[in-house]
């Protein structure tokens, strides 16, 4: 395990490599320049200082290495918006919030996912099995910043039952509209898949003969089937926290939730060049974790399963 586990921590050094390349060429491609919608335009020295002092007037292979080797130190420079705050500040004030919510939306993901996939596959070709199909359809089809307003329109403004957005902690109602509009997809995805895994447990020797036991239908399925269709969904699992991270960048701006998402479409719109590179870099250590995290549920969620 011990073996395995720094055999992936080593491979991943070239994966965020690439990200960080491709990210920097991006990000420097991008029409415009920090300081290109501030409130009056600067004067030409002005601009010429700025650019001197955070090293943009600079060839971009010393750019690339000067970054490079500040964020290795674990200096992540400062915003060149917020020119008060360095990154790294910026990151833990939003970050930990985007976690909470994040964190919740896969909650709910799972807690819908795996009761629909599951009821789709024991009642197939049901009015239950249609239902559940015709639910996995929409949250796959509709992207989450439409779901967003039309919670809003629904909830907030018909009926009056959630605010309209807001972030007072995770345990507040405001949390209801972002969580379900992030969760839906992964929600729906899950289900999907966990289906067309249990469906195929359902139809092996052992579980017929599981049944012809007498074991109770519910006993079968959870203790028999569930567990053995738990694997590939795992897989899916950590694909889906690209989704959930992806899915803050609008729904925390739709809902005004002060989180990493709502700040990187800030960042976006200012071209913010340190915000974005750290961000980028700190969404491809959390995906690759992730992934890393799937790999060894793997032993638990399977016996057979082991790594040396």
């Amino acid at each position: 395990m011990g073996a395995y586990l720094a055999r992936r921590i080593l491979l991943a050094l070239p994966t965020m490599a690439i990200v960080y390349t491709v990210a920097f060429l991006l990000v420097h491609a991008t029409p415009g320049g920090p300081w290109d919608n501030a409130e009056k335009p600067l004067a030409p020295q002005v601009l010429a200082n700025l650019k001197a002092k955070y090293h943009l007037s600079d060839p971009l292979w010393k750019q690339y290495v000067l970054y490079l080797g500040n964020a290795l130190h674990g200096s992540l420079g400062p915003s060149y918006v917020n020119t008060s705050e360095d990154v790294a500040e910026i990151i833990k004030d939003f970050f930990p919030v985007s976690m909470q919510l994040g964190t919740e939306a896969m909650m709910f993901a799972i807690a819908v996912g795996i009761p629909l996939g599951t009821m789709a596959a024991v009642y197939r070709n049901t009015p239950v099995d249609y239902a559940a199909t015709g639910i996995v359809v929409l949250g796959i089809s509709v992207p989450n910043y439409v779901i967003a307003p039309i919670l809003i329109t629904i909830f907030a403004v018909g009926l009056h039952w959630l605010p309209t957005g807001g972030w007072r902690g995770p345990l507040d109602s405001r949390v209801l509209i972002p969580m379900v509009a992030i969760g839906f997809r992964p929600a729906a995805t899950l289900a999907r898949y966990l289906r067309a895994s249990l469906l195929e447990v359902l139809r092996q020797d052992y579980v017929r003969t599981a049944r012809s036991k007498g074991l109770a239908r519910s006993r079968v399925v959870i203790r028999h089937g569930l567990r053995n269709a738990l694997t590939p969904l795992a897989t899916v699992s950590g694909l889906l926290v690209a989704d959930v991270i992806t899915g803050s960048f609008f729904v925390e701006t739709i809902t005004r939730v002060p989180g990493i998402g709502r700040y990187f479409v800030t960042a976006t719109t200012g071209r913010d060049y340190p915000v974005l590179l750290a961000l980028a870099l700190l969404f491809a250590v959390i995906i690759i974790t992730m992934n890393i995290l799937v790999d060894l549920s793997y032993a638990v969620i399977d016996p057979q399963v082991r790594y040396r």
